[in-house]
């Protein structure tokens, strides 16, 4: 039985890469983790992983013991998820990923209500503006913000992703009010580093895209720190209206060039193809889509 016990860790290992990532997703030390991997390794008789300082690769016999080890820990897995849903009450460790901002101001605050309506579930959440692999890194869902890449994961739409050109009324004073997207190459621009388009800003109008080329003295990889540079007056910038909304509202940042547009985008609830979903992920879904779900996200609202 040591052996069964065992697939659990050595998939993790595999399907992320390494101990380190392997001890992160299963919650224990990466010494455990190496143990464990050892172990197991006594007990079949065989090696499994061929490891340097910086690299690790499945021997032949690894790649062998991997393919049925997967299954079996799937099939575990969906044994667990079957018996999860008739016993009704969704329960259990909750993993989520989602990016810094959005995830920082519009879930973190819905947290608390839903462990106190779900108390059996207790949830792990790491915020990253950085797409992580959901599968690799142990989570059960992630939110996705923006273009999805082509994959096996299962989307659910949650909010559309609305994006705004803006600046705070002090830097308009001082600098001036563009009226044509070509006037944006005058102006300070202040850059998102994940950006697919960093320097070069594509926006809609009538159907037609139009792209200027810009620049500027700062780009961070936080869409709150962008925020807070604007309303200090530094710079125009792009930002979601899940962050700059209620600054627009309170008039601290004034919309310019209302009549471009920039690509529509999406906000989804993202997790993987499973044969039976955990009741867990499905009620912090469901409860997601009860808060944020609309065709003008609350953020937006007068």
């Amino acid at each position: 039985m040591d052996g069964f016990s065992a697939i659990p860790v050595f998939v993790a290992v595999v399907e992320s890469g390494g101990f380190s990532p392997a001890a992160r997703s299963l919650g224990i030390s990466k010494s455990a983790v190496s143990k464990r991997v050892n172990q197991l390794e006594q007990h079949l008789g065989v090696k499994l992983l061929h490891r340097t300082t910086r690299k690790l690769s499945l021997t032949e016999a690894g790649k062998h013991y991997f393919e049925h080890a997967a299954k079996a820990h799937n099939a575990a897995k969906d044994a667990e998820d079957a018996v999860a849903q008739l016993q009704g009450e969704p329960q259990g460790l909750l993993r989520i990923n989602t990016p810094m901002s959005f995830g920082r101001l519009h879930i973190a605050p819905l947290i608390a209500e839903f462990l106190t309506r779900y108390p059996k579930i207790s949830i792990d959440m790491m915020m990253d503006d950085k797409v992580n692999d959901l599968v690799a890194e142990g989570f059960d869902l992630a939110i996705r913000a923006g273009d999805l890449p082509d994959s096996s994961l299962i989307v659910r739409k949650l909010a559309p992703l609305n994006s705004v050109l803006c600046a705070s009324p002090a830097y308009l004073k001082l600098h001036g009010t563009p009226t044509q997207i070509e006037q944006l190459s005058q102006h300070n621009c202040l850059q998102f580093s994940y950006s697919q388009d960093v320097k070069e800003w594509t926006f809609m109008r009538d159907g037609q895209s139009q792209s200027i080329e810009v620049k500027g003295n700062y780009r961070v990889n936080n869409s709150e720190a962008l925020r807070d540079a604007m309303l200090q007056g530094l710079g125009i910038g792009r930002l979601p209206t899940f962050v700059a909304g209620p600054d627009i509202k309170a008039g601290r940042l004034v919309t310019l060039l209302d009549e471009f547009k920039m690509p529509n985008k999406t906000i989804h609830a993202v997790f993987a193809e499973r044969q039976y979903l955990p009741a867990k992920v499905r009620a912090f879904i469901d409860f997601a889509v009860e808060y944020l779900a609309a065709d003008q996200p609350y953020w937006e609202q007068e």
